[in-house]
């Protein structure tokens, strides 16, 4: 006899988190950036819906109530009018101000409610402009060459398991995500790739999406972003602010080493990914339930 869904939260979602193998159930295929619906906007390009995934029980993550996306300071008049066919209730901003400073406050349709939750950078921001202005190729490869760009990105991910603030900003968006109230949410950071890519993937994660999916759109944003990131490597050679100016690709894209060294980070602080949302994020289990029932059908 199969198990209710709600039993599989208790299980299936528990095992999960503890590390272990889940029950043997049918496992979809993981989505694709092909299959992901992403929501086309002419100042903003990897904003997307989290719905369609299957879970392992065989439910599917709702549409239409939890969106990820990049920075929205640049949304054209006919992105307000895409983004008000939504019916958003809250746009969560994890920018740090300095970012907010550089690329501007979101731009937004009337009726979200805008919420400022910053989640550091580690500095990333800072650097990546300090070198770029420094239009000195030597100082460029001494701060961003060889492993060092990649090395920073990977401290970066460290600090959404280290940083008490982050954890605190990383569970008040969750619990945003489980409150009806709150209408369907759009939560977003610069690119939309690193501090919106590990919530989403927790988010997912929790809702018992299998691995492989969870993984296959974080790394979507290498798709959804490639042209976009090429062109910035090509107005930063033109304009001479860089002779190399794939240096910086490392800090652009999302890698598997970079989401597995959050991870890793979550074994050694925590020991397992049930204590990092337990403790480290100060989840209850009544709140897990709450927002599986409110995102995957018949939970």
């Amino acid at each position: 006899m199969p198990l209710s869904r709600r039993a599989l939260l208790a299980t299936t979602g528990a095992a999960l988190l503890l590390g272990a193998a889940p029950p043997a159930v049918a496992r979809p295929r993981p989505a694709t950036a092909t299959t992901i619906r992403q929501i086309p906007l002419q100042g903003a390009v990897n904003v997307r819906d989290l719905g369609g995934y299957v879970t392992y029980d065989g439910a599917r993550v709702r549409y239409g109530l939890a969106y990820r996306g990049d920075h929205l300071a640049r949304l054209t008049d006919a992105d307000l009018t895409a983004l008000s066919g939504l019916g958003l209730g809250t746009v969560v901003d994890l920018r740090i101000p300095l970012e907010v400073g550089y690329d501007g406050a979101d731009r937004l349709p009337a009726g979200p409610v805008p919420v400022a939750r910053p989640v550091t950078d580690h500095g990333l921001f800072g650097q990546l402009m300090a070198a770029i202005s420094s239009r000195d190729p030597v100082r460029q490869e001494e701060m961003l060459g060889g492993d060092r760009a990649a090395a920073f990105m990977r401290e970066v991910y460290r600090t959404f398991v280290t940083d008490p603030a982050n954890r605190a900003a990383l569970a008040a968006t969750l619990r945003d995500l489980a409150d009806p109230r709150r209408g369907p949410l759009l939560l977003h950071c610069t690119s939309g790739k690193d501090r919106t890519g590990w919530t989403s993937w927790l988010l997912l994660t929790l809702l018992g999406v299998p691995a492989a999916s969870a993984r296959a759109d974080y790394l979507a944003s290498n798709t959804f972003r490639a042209a976009n990131d090429a062109r910035v490597r090509e107005g930063l050679k033109q304009g001479g602010l860089m002779q190399n100016p794939d240096l910086i690709v490392p800090l652009q894209e999302v890698r598997d080493e970079y989401l597995d060294t959050a991870l890793d980070q979550v074994r050694t602080s925590y020991g397992s990914l049930f204590r990092y949302v337990s403790v480290g994020l100060g989840l209850e289990l009544r709140e897990l339930a709450a927002l599986r029932e409110r995102l995957v059908p018949g939970a």
